[in-house]
């Protein structure tokens, strides 16, 4: 199963990136296409909010169509969609294929999550999921060091341009190595659940995303939000009534599930946190160079990429209780120290914050993502799967 997983790591590891090597181009993109700062975060808010319509189809269509094939059709899409960004003439045109981009991005990690349970022996679930660790947190942390050398001394546009051999190859090595799992009866498209999750996840998103520039007493902002809760609420009501539900609802009747989906909430809310912040304000409160800034955050990723294995390895001896309640310790302690960061604090000191919380980070975030998803019965692991990922892109 060690083949099969490497490939199914380096695929996602390629759409995750993708969340955060866009960020240190940002200043960059917003001098060239001539834009505010407002303007300039719907290049990532619009990825955001398709990701989010996205992976709760991803389900249906991995039964419709099959694991093994869809899999390797997103690759390519989403090769295909980079390319289109990396040629992107404005903002505008930017954004609309950074949208393209995410519906394949969306599609991705759902897959290789489901792919994972049913290649992996059950007894070996703690290992392979520290390794599928490498792409759901260490991609993320890596993208501005990679990005910043490319926007500092290449081109900003590889940043895109790098996907599309990645993507070719990852699609070829699918194809050659991984079992092929074949669609099975998905029943009819559940329209009504589709509707109501895409609006309410969309606005929900877009509330948060403007509430700063709208205010958040203001009457679309507050609307946004009722709208969301709402669509939400009136989606978990369909699902419980038909007969094939486009996410299993039920899902959330297994707690130790839905206290670890809680927990990976608080814990993505963090990572993306420090990993969209900390760029801006090494480039614009202290003046570095995006590699400059990347490099500040490479430690961390390295840190995270050492200890995720490791973590797997304590989960199949020890389970995720142990790992989990130390690391969500570490990554508060080293949370709370960073509010001192200034315009003068020393860099050695950031990076060892920044070491401190990923050690934290990559300590407990597979044991309890791995937890949650080994206590859900194997016929609605894929429903599982989707709701994590949902979780951690909104």
């Amino acid at each position: 199963w060690l083949l099969p997983l490497v490939v199914l790591v380096s695929g996602m590891f390629m759409s995750v990136l993708d969340t955060s090597i866009v960020n240190v181009a940002i200043p960059e993109m917003q001098n060239i296409f001539g834009v505010t700062a407002d303007d300039i975060e719907w290049i990532a808010t619009s990825y955001t909010l398709v990701l989010g319509v996205v992976v709760p189809a991803s389900s249906w269509l991995a039964n419709r169509v099959g694991m093994t094939r869809l899999y390797i059709v997103a690759l390519l899409a989403f090769a295909a969609g980079s390319a289109l960004c990396g040629i992107a003439w404005d903002l505008e045109s930017m954004i609309g294929f950074r949208v393209l981009q995410a519906i394949p991005g969306g599609v991705l990690p759902v897959v290789s999550l489901s792919m994972l349970y049913q290649i992996v022996p059950k007894e070996r679930i703690g290992s392979a999921m520290g390794l599928y660790g490498l792409g759901v947190v260490v991609a993320p942390a890596v993208g501005p060091t990679l990005g910043g050398y490319l926007v500092e001394y290449v081109d900003w546009r590889l940043i895109f341009f790098i996907n599309v051999p990645i993507g070719i190859l990852g699609a070829i090595a699918a194809y050659l190595v991984l079992p092929t799992f074949p669609g099975r009866p998905a029943g009819r498209f559940d329209v009504l659940g589709f509707v109501t999750i895409a609006s309410g996840l969309s606005a929900l998103l877009l509330a948060l995303s403007e509430g700063q520039s709208w205010g958040w007493t203001a009457y679309p902002t507050v609307i946004l939000i009722i709208l969301g809760f709402l669509c939400i609420a009136l989606f978990v009501v369909i699902e419980l009534e038909v007969d094939n539900p486009l996410l299993d609802v039920r899902v959330f009747r297994v707690w130790p599930y839905t206290n670890s989906l809680l927990l990976i909430t608080v814990l993505s809310i963090g990572l993306f946190s420090v990993l969209f912040y900390i760029p801006v304000y090494l480039q614009q409160a202290r003046g570095l160079g995006a590699f400059e800034a990347g490099l500040v955050l490479m430690p961390q990723a390295l840190v995270m990429a050492v200890l995720m294995p490791i973590a797997g390895q304590i989960y199949d001896r020890i389970g995720a209780r142990v790992p989990a309640v130390v690391g969500l310790l570490i990554m508060s302690v080293a949370s709370y120290l960073m509010q001192d960061l200034t315009a003068v604090t020393s860099q050695g000191e950031i990076i060892a914050l920044l070491c401190l919380r990923a050690f934290g980070t990559g300590l407990c975030m597979m044991p309890i993502m791995t937890s949650g998803i080994s206590a859900v019965p194997a016929a609605i692991v894929s429903s599982a799967s989707a709701f994590n990922n949902v979780a951690q892109r909104v």
